[in-house]
């Protein structure tokens, strides 16, 4: 049974479009339970309908004209529900409606199951028989089953193709509807979608259409010409090496690259008007379709050898497709899984905005795009990535919403918040010479998070009183190597001597996670809890000493150097940090170098360091909360994982509580506690870090203005009003819907859709 599961779901993911999966699914499952009829029920929800959409034993005639009222007939009770109804004798229900058109009169037995994604039931997938008799338990968990497995399947397809015949005014994407995602960076956007991807994933090809068809049939040609004769090289090589049966899979491979239903399929392909890589991984996914069908194991196993002759052509095409890459004057990155290098290959005056299937407002990328000003949309799980190549795209950063090719009327609304968004950063940009002082008198710093040397002149145009937070592993990470000390000192170098006398947090080398070296490649199960930061650079001494060389060097006759340790999360790390930090200073002064010892700091943001917050600053010159990782891993939310993104926010209680614990620790050693992590930037939440007594706020350069008009307008005393008011709510919604109301009332609505 779980082989043919297996087989119906990956014949679903490879379907085409929305009908032909659905096709597929009431075939088999009927196939599967022996029933009389399965059928498949869409909602509708625009008219708060559900729809039929797919039936094998049914009228055929029926599809897209049978419509259920949310709460009508059987289907609305298993909607309603939210879970399945099995009946001997349906028509004798209180709920059962009746529809000539579909010929059900004779059906008694009825099973329904609801189809639910991400908690929202999107279809109703039910089986009939003649008979009068309950469907057994297996039939019962069987359709559970399927229904659950089918669930992503359905919504990502809806969103692909929409649905014809539920909502022709209206269908899943025509510019009305929207895909929803994470925020990730504020902005909106409005571009056209050039789809990226990991060059080693035949999969995440898109389709990409070309006027230029002549040139694409030659460099596939070329590429299995190549491949052609790699493969009588390595049978040549392997001719006295491999027994007869072995060897004869050359022979197969050779074939397959003759046939005309691999490569003379792909030639037709492309003839329509699809590139090389597209119209390849189409012709492969064919094959696995059919491979998948078979009953023989070994011969379903062979379509891995499709993949592999498929890989083989792909690595030749993808040179041609990686030295003539093509961007528009609005380019938006588009991708399953949006990395550094990707927006790197981009020329900055055409990326205009980041849509990435996974992550969330707290990923790297994430991170990265604020830094650039760049605004990002993350998470958006139902996005039909392959399909959107050349696309025109609207996103808002603020909401997550994504509309694919919109329509005039949504058009002009963006272009309208657009202008909104300027005119308030217009007015705001008047805060940016005057002082960071609540209006009873307290200073609180304000700095920016950066990573890049082309950030600085933002940096110092911006108003920033310092650099709280330097990610350093931004240099590790667009090299193909270690960078040596002399290229770090350099890089630090110029850091601090564009902010002197202010003062510069450069954080140690903070990989792992998220954030992966292209030559140190770090394969985890569970890559957050395991080896990052600190722990990377104290099991390798001699990174973590050259770099910590290359940071004081960089200083001398500056002294605005502060180093900043990631991931501590007990006494024995900082312990062995901080012999190595003093270690590289005294052998620096044995070089004779002039050096004042710099401030070193500790991130808070794991658990076990808010209850050591005590411990750790009294060994430390100051502590630095990092909201990002604190708020993963208190919540235990994967901030990248769509499924969950919605559960992470640095509002809810908790993580209140943790930063207040971590405040009053450090109040105890009269040490300084700053806040580097996105939620040093949301204006709403600046309210409750002012109430805690926070000193200094570290964010991107886009948000200090908003900050700032933040400081200047509440009284730490009203601040701390506000803190204990939220510190008895239960509920994060609570807490961020009071803090909206209370910037509303402050007159500064505009801050609060910055601040989502």
């Amino acid at each position: 049974m779980l082989d043919t599961l297996r087989r119906l779901i990956q014949e679903v993911n490879v379907a085409r479009n929305l009908e032909q999966a659905l096709a597929i699914i009431v075939e088999r499952v009927k196939q599967i339970i022996n029933a009389d009829v399965c059928s498949v029920y869409l909602a509708d929800v625009s008219n708060e309908q559900y729809v039929l959409m797919a039936t094998n034993g049914l009228l055929p005639q029926a599809v897209g004209q049978v419509r259920l009222n949310r709460n009508e007939g059987l289907i609305g009770l298993v909607a309603r529900r939210a879970e399945q109804v099995n009946l001997d004798d349906a028509p004798a229900h209180a709920h059962y409606r009746y529809f000539p058109d579909t010929g059900e009169e004779k059906f008694h037995a009825f099973l329904g199951v609801p189809i639910i994604h991400h908690r929202n039931v999107v279809g109703v997938l039910v089986v009939q028989r003649k008979q009068r008799s309950h469907f057994d338990e297996d039939s019962e968990t069987l359709l559970i089953t399927v229904a659950a497995q089918l669930a992503g399947a359905i919504a990502h397809a809806e969103a692909s193709g929409g649905i014809s015949g539920i909502d022709d005014s209206m269908q899943a994407i025509d510019g009305h509807r929207s895909l929803l995602g994470q925020p990730g960076a504020p902005g909106v956007i409005i571009g056209t979608a050039r789809v990226m991807y990991p060059y080693a994933d035949i999969h995440a090809i898109p389709d990409r259409q070309v006027d230029n068809v002549t040139a694409e049939l030659i460099a596939f040609d070329q590429a299995v010409n190549s491949v052609k004769k790699d493969i009588a090289a390595m049978a040549e090589r392997l001719h006295d090496v491999l027994p007869p049966e072995e060897h004869a899979l050359f022979d197969v491979y050779t074939l397959m690259l003759e046939s005309n239903s691999f490569t003379g399929v792909t030639r037709n392909r492309i003839e329509a008007g699809n590139w090389a890589p597209g119209a390849l991984r189409q012709t492969i996914e064919e094959h696995e379709h059919v491979f998948n069908q078979m009953e023989d194991n070994y011969l379903r196993e062979r379509v891995e050898d499709i993949r592999d002759l498929g890989r083989r052509i792909f690595s030749y095409l993808q040179d041609k497709a990686q030295a003539e890459p093509h961007f528009y004057d609005r380019t938006v990155v588009v991708a399953e899984e949006v990395t550094a290098p990707m927006l790197a290959e981009v020329p900055p005056d055409k990326l205009v905005g980041v849509v990435s299937v996974r992550g969330s407002r707290t990923s790297h990328v994430a991170i990265l795009a604020r830094a650039l000003g760049v605004p990002a949309v993350m998470g958006v799980a139902d996005l039909p990535v392959g399909g959107l190549d050349g696309v025109e795209l609207i996103a808002d950063g603020y909401s997550g919403r994504v509309f694919v090719a919109p329509n005039d009327l949504i058009r002009q609304e963006f272009e309208r918040l657009t202008s909104d968004e300027k005119a308030l950063t217009d007015e705001l940009q008047g805060l940016k010479g005057l002082p960071s002082v609540t209006p009873d008198g307290e200073h609180i710093a304000l700095y920016a998070n950066t990573g890049l040397l082309s950030d600085l002149a933002p940096t110092l145009a911006s108003g920033a009183e310092g650099i709280g937070l330097y990610r350093t592993e931004f240099p590790f990470m667009i090299r193909q190597r270690f960078p040596g000390e002399d290229e770090q000192c350099n890089i630090y170098r110029s850091v601090l001597e564009a902010l002197a006398p202010r003062p510069v947090i450069l954080r140690t080398l903070d990989i792992g996670g998220d954030k992966s070296l292209p030559y140190f490649p770090i394969k985890e199960d569970n890559p957050f809890l395991g080896w990052r930061g600190i722990r990377i650079s104290l099991d390798h001494p001699e990174i973590f000493l050259v770099q910590i060389r290359a940071m004081m060097r960089a200083s001398v006759g500056l002294d605005n150097l502060n180093i900043m340790l990631p991931m501590i999360s007990d006494v024995a790390e900082l312990h062995d940090s901080l012999a190595l930090i003093h270690q590289a200073y005294g052998e620096l002064l044995e070089d004779g170098l002039e050096l004042t010892m710099p401030r070193v700091g500790v991130m808070i943001e794991v658990p076990s360091a808010v209850y050591q917050a005590g411990s750790l600053a009294r060994r430390v010159d100051f502590l630095s909360i990092g909201t990002n990782d604190l708020t993963q891993y208190l919540l235990a939310v994967d901030r990248n994982n769509a499924r969950v993104a919605e559960l992470y926010d640095s509002l809810h209680p908790s993580v209140i509580r943790a930063m207040l614990q971590v405040v009053d620790s450090a109040r105890v050693h009269s040490k300084p506690v700053s806040v580097c992590g996105e939620m040093a930037g949301d204006p709403a939440a600046a309210i409750l870090l002012l109430g805690m007594g926070i000193d200094s706020l570290s964010m991107s350069v886009s948000s200090l203005v908003r900050v700032k008009w933040v400081i200047r307008n509440i009284t730490r005393d009203l601040a701390a009003e506000i803190l204990s008011e939220v510190l008895v709510m239960e509920d994060v919604h609570t807490i961020r819907s009071f803090l909206n109301d209370t910037l509303e009332k402050a007159g500064m609505g505009g801050l609060v859709r910055a601040g989502k």
